[in-house]
């Protein structure tokens, strides 16, 4: 019995003495539990609302300050025209446009005023909370008015055009860094990455070598998702098949590059493996917009956001596909991808050349 607390003992020395294995055991779950508790979040705060009043009387006055009063809206815009409605929302200005119609304050004292509620579903579950808050804010004058409801992109409100978008973007991250960072540090641990750090190959050699398979059969793994998307779960294509795939190449170069900063780190496959589920898994999930709204993150995990490639591309492939969004509207995102690509494979080039030196 003495031998086998001495072994418990041991193992527990092991592990105070391993600092990857006491942050896996008492880091990964303080920041599990953050990300969670303030990334999850149903209530709606300061989403994006424009207003077209086309009476501008002080009965609608009246009603677009109690919209912003409640702290659930901002402004994002005021439109004159029916013309700037899909504008806005392709370019992800407003979530939900407002409109009063004419003579607001005369056709409610008949009970015929119309205020109609035009909003982007392409995220239904989004969609719906908008329409259910501005109705709560609208409620106490809704006797004597008509109020009507208009969704665009996704009229029907299907969940897989929400999701399968975002599919896409997770599947490329996982698969083309997790097996890039693998594939590197199995080289690695096998001893063969110093006889190629020897040989005639230059790390731009390399890096290109190992990325460029991984990058092919990544867009054969683009080609049957979207297969899927089209045909199996019904998800629209609106915009042009060319960008989508210009812009699935840019992104699978991103993560592809992630992939090799991480091998470049990481000293066994298992490290690797776990340092790329951790560190793109949690992060793709929970800041990208895949399936909670970034905007409704509080401040500093809204930050941090931006550091995640998967959310960048998440729009773009929504934009695409259900918007139809040309370059005019997403070449800020591209321009961020193309920044974070070459930024990453400076960084892989420069990680080669110490361990080459």
């Amino acid at each position: 019995m003495r031998a086998f607390w001495g072994f418990v003992r041991k193992e527990f020395y092991h592990i105070f003495r391993d600092k990857r294995t006491l942050m896996i055991l008492f880091g990964m779950p303080v920041v599990q539990l953050l990300l969670f508790g303030y990334a999850i979040r149903n209530e709606l705060t300061s989403a994006d609302l424009a207003v077209w009043d086309q009476s501008n009387d002080v009965v609608t006055r009246e009603l677009t300050g109690k919209l912003f009063a409640s702290g659930t809206f901002k402004l994002a815009a005021v439109i004159h025209s029916e013309d700037e409605i899909e504008d806005l929302f392709r370019k992800g200005i407003a979530r939900q446009v407002v409109v009063f119609g004419p003579d607001f304050a005369n056709r409610r004292a008949r009970g015929t005023a119309e205020i109609l509620m035009i909003t982007d579903a392409s995220d239904p579950n989004m969609a719906q909370v908008l329409q259910g808050a501005t109705q709560s804010i609208l409620s106490d004058a809704r006797p004597t008015m008509n109020v009507s409801v208009r969704m665009l992109y996704n009229p029907q409100l299907k969940s897989a055009n929400l999701f399968v978008p975002g599919l896409i973007a997770l599947i490329l991250m996982l698969v083309s860094a997790l097996m890039t960072s693998i594939s590197i540090t199995r080289e690695k641990e096998l001893g063969t990455m110093e006889t190629l750090l020897a040989s005639p190959l230059s790390p731009v050699d390399i890096i290109l070598g190992k990325v460029i398979p991984y990058l092919i059969l990544s867009l054969v793994n683009v080609c049957s998702v979207l297969f899927i998307a089209r045909f199996v779960f019904d998800v629209p294509f609106i915009g042009s098949i060319t960008l989508f795939f210009v812009e699935a190449f840019l992104f699978t170069l991103t993560a592809l590059a992630l992939g090799i900063v991480i091998s470049t780190k990481a000293k066994t496959q298992q490290v690797a493996m776990m340092v790329a589920l951790a560190g793109l898994l949690l992060p793709t999930i929970l800041l990208s917009g895949l399936i909670y709204p970034v905007d409704n993150m509080p401040a500093p995990l809204y930050a941090l956001s931006h550091m995640v490639p998967a959310r960048w591309f998440l729009d773009i492939v929504r934009g695409i596909m259900l918007k139809g969004n040309g370059i005019a509207e997403l070449w800020p995102q591209t321009l961020i991808l193309v920044g974070m690509t070459v930024a990453l494979i400076t960084v892989s080039l420069k990680n080669l050349n110490i361990r080459l030196d």
